[in-house]
């Protein structure tokens, strides 16, 4: 009996003192990086900018841009901005790009092109300046030849048509 007890206490005490392994590092893994005194919660996949600007404010999609691992053309795809729905800017970062999160969220999700919203203040004058206006037709100049006839300038052409 005393065997078994002294094993099994064995057993325990050499378990005690084994350490759990460490969890594997994935894509979805979240680490935290600290750049300009700002610390950044983001997903293993997504690399931490080099320069970062803090920025913090809503902004809106104005097409549906990717969401870049890199802040540039080379990084993996990680998701997509709808068009017009809200985002915020974490900061500015190298290449001229954003650094963005969910919408009133703090985690860094990715990085998109500067052009691909504006501030959320500023979104409907930015739609409105940016639609087609209608062409007007020109002006037909017209004047009476004679009779029931007449002649027509087409536009700002030196050309006449007669009607």
């Amino acid at each position: 009996m005393k065997i078994y007890l002294t094993l099994a206490l064995l057993a325990v005490l050499t378990m005690a003192g084994c350490k759990a392994p460490a969890p594997p590092i994935t894509d979805d893994t979240l680490v935290t990086s600290t750049l300009n005194g700002v610390s950044l919660t983001h997903r293993h996949v997504v690399q931490a900018p080099k320069e970062f600007t803090p920025v913090g404010e809503n902004y809106r999609a104005l097409y549906r841009a990717s969401v870049m691992t890199t802040p540039n053309y080379g990084g993996k795809i990680v998701g997509y901005l709808e068009n017009s729905k809200p985002f915020t800017v974490l900061g500015k970062v190298e290449n001229d790009w954003l650094a963005i999160a969910d919408a009133d969220q703090t985690q860094l999700i990715g990085y998109v092109p500067v052009k691909a919203g504006v501030p959320g203040n500023r979104y409907d004058a930015t739609v409105r300046n940016d639609r087609r206006r209608p062409r007007t037709p020109a002006k037909q100049v017209c004047v009476n030849v004679g009779g029931d006839s007449k002649a027509c300038r087409s536009g700002n052409t030196a050309t006449w048509i007669l009607e």
